[in-house]
């Protein structure tokens, strides 16, 4: 039977790299499929991963509905056998119960990767719906670590390097050196990975080294 499977973690989990290789494995056994993305950090169009491995995909946008992407495809002679749906995270409530239905009446697998908090440590409305309908939700076993060496369970933002608990849900970045500019009043956008107690603490990796290197004893919070 089809199955809507969740696999979700933090950033720098390899759940890009987990969708490239589901998406090769069902391939190989002669399985035809779609791959979709959004907002992946490579641009439009692509589901990449930080290994340097990157695809084509069809990029979801607002408009997207996945039903009638399949029921095309199929009436023009095409088989729809799975789908690979990355950045779930930023997919609408609404898409996300079309895959579900796809599962149910079409019988097509759809594997879907994802965060599941924002920076503020709350669901996304796609990764919520996920979790509400998912046949099967599987944690991404490669950890990604705090800079402490704890295991990372939440995402951070920082603008200009200081970590932010406000703002817009969505701001595309990575955890890489580059950084996002949003604006000249906002400043620039970048991501890192943190163990709950650094998160609450708003202890980054940065601001941990400034600390070691100042007489002044490391403060816990804000």
């Amino acid at each position: 039977m089809a199955q809507l499977v969740f696999f979700s973690g933090t950033m720098d989990s390899g759940k890009s790299t987990l969708a490239l290789q589901m998406d090769h494995n069902h391939a190989a056994r002669g399985r035809d499929g779609l791959i979709f993305s959004r907002n992946d950090r490579a641009g439009e169009a692509v589901l990449s991963s930080r290994l340097g491995l990157a695809v084509p995909a069809v990029e979801v946008t607002d408009g997207t509905d996945f039903w009638d992407e399949v029921v095309r495809r199929r009436i023009a002679g095409g088989r729809v056998d799975y789908l690979i749906c990355d950045e779930v995270q930023f997919y609408s409530p609404t898409q996300v119960e079309q895959l579900a239905r796809l599962v149910d009446e079409m019988g097509v697998d759809v594997f879907g990767f994802g965060i599941t908090t924002d920076f503020r440590t709350r669901l996304f409305p796609g990764s919520a719906r996920m979790l509400e309908l998912a046949d099967r939700i599987e944690r991404l076993q490669v950890e990604a670590l705090c800079w402490c060496g704890a295991r990372a369970t939440h995402n951070a933002r920082t603008v200009d390097g200081e970590m932010v608990t406000e703002g817009e849900q969505v701001v595309v970045g990575d955890t890489t050196e580059a950084r996002t500019p949003v604006g000249p009043a906002q400043g620039e956008v970048g991501y890192e990975v943190l163990c709950r107690f650094h998160h609450l603490r708003r202890v980054t990796a940065a601001r941990a080294h400034a600390a070691s290197l100042s007489p002044q004893t490391l403060p816990l919070g804000d």
